[in-house]
């Protein structure tokens, strides 16, 4: 029984391979912007769950689908010659709409208006943190108890210059 990375190794070498296939297949069913957004080996390595990302109508995603899982033995045939593995898994064709969904959520982040944050002349942002527990609307609470603003300014930092890990 492979372990998680040997089944991640795999599934990512799957992708590679399946990707160039499916790339030059002849299928006319094949259409639209057809890509493998990932592959899921079972921790037996008997199955591959590829999920194909289609770009397309409805109809074009279902027809692409339905042509990769006619094509599924020459794919699996082509994928035995390509690998150094005993036994090559299961092909199983899912349509992964995740592109679609992410291209939902960027639209509806688009939509939205956000005003800019306040910035200085070099480019450092200001913030203002609201202490107080009570959220009453008086103007006093913009400063805190010694008298000091609870204004926070944020430089950048220049790249190449930021925290380093392991120090």
């Amino acid at each position: 029984m492979p372990n998680s990375r040997r089944r991640d190794r795999l599934g990512a070498l799957i992708e590679e391979i399946l990707s160039d296939l499916i790339r030059q297949m002849k299928d006319p069913r094949v259409a639209g912007l057809v890509s493998v957004a990932r592959v899921q080996v079972t921790p037996d390595a008997s199955l591959a769950r590829v999920f194909i990302s289609v770009m397309g109508s409805d109809e074009e995603r279902q027809g692409t689908i339905r042509a990769l899982e006619h094509g599924a033995g020459f794919l699996r045939s082509q994928l035995g010659q390509q690998l150094t593995i005993r036994h090559v898994p299961q092909l199983q064709f899912t349509l992964d709409r995740s592109i679609e969904q992410g291209d939902q959520v960027l639209h509806l982040i688009n939509q939205l208006e956000i005003p800019p944050a306040p910035t200085s002349a070099d480019g450092a942002t200001s913030v203002l943190l609201d202490d107080d527990e009570d959220d009453d609307d008086d103007d006093e609470d913009d400063e805190d108890q010694d008298g000091d603003s609870s204004k926070v300014t944020i430089k950048p930092t220049p790249p190449g210059e930021g925290r380093r890990r392991g120090r």
